[in-house]
């Protein structure tokens, strides 16, 4: 009578341990699973934005020519009276299912110091130049957000194969 007793009290801690153990793997699913389709989702922007990114540049790098074509060589003038930077970068973290991802994001200070240059000539070419390489900016600042993601998702997923935290 005691040892079926016995018996009983040992079936049911080893069921519970077998619950607790069914509930942690799945829970390790679920998570591994939001991680995988997040990181699926970093690799298709990079791509998107790698692509864009050549367009701009061309892009860019084309109004500057046009640019200089029209107004002459600005650079020095533009150099002289630089005091600081209008476009600046902010880090901030995003939580994807317990692991912490940073994110960049850009954003202007500030006012545009150079609204007259050009007035004389090469405004259009100019304001053209500014808008072709705020967007490159702007595109440089996304890829290195979607770039460090995925790097630390990497990382994070190689510590939990590994049984890194264990």
């Amino acid at each position: 009578n005691i040892n079926n007793t016995r018996i009983s009290v040992a079936q049911t801690i080893m069921k519970a341990r077998l619950k607790g153990a069914q509930t942690g793997r799945n829970l390790l699913k679920k998570k591994s699973d939001a991680l995988s389709m997040r990181f699926r989702q970093i690799l298709r922007k990079i791509i998107e934005t790698k692509t864009k990114m050549g367009e701009v540049m061309r892009e860019a790098a084309f109004s500057l020519a046009e640019a200089k074509f029209a107004a002459g060589d600005f650079s020095t003038t533009i150099i002289q009276n630089v005091n600081k930077a209008q476009v600046k970068v902010r880090a901030k973290k995003d939580n994807v299912a317990g692991v912490t991802l940073p994110v960049f994001e850009h954003y202007q200070e500030g006012g545009d110091s150079y609204e007259l240059t050009g007035l004389a000539r090469g405004g259009e070419q100019l304001s053209r130049l500014k808008r072709n390489y705020a967007r490159a900016v702007e595109l440089l600042v996304e890829l290195a957000s979607l770039q460090v993601g995925g790097a630390s998702w990497t990382r994070e997923n190689e510590r939990s194969s590994t049984g890194e935290y264990v």
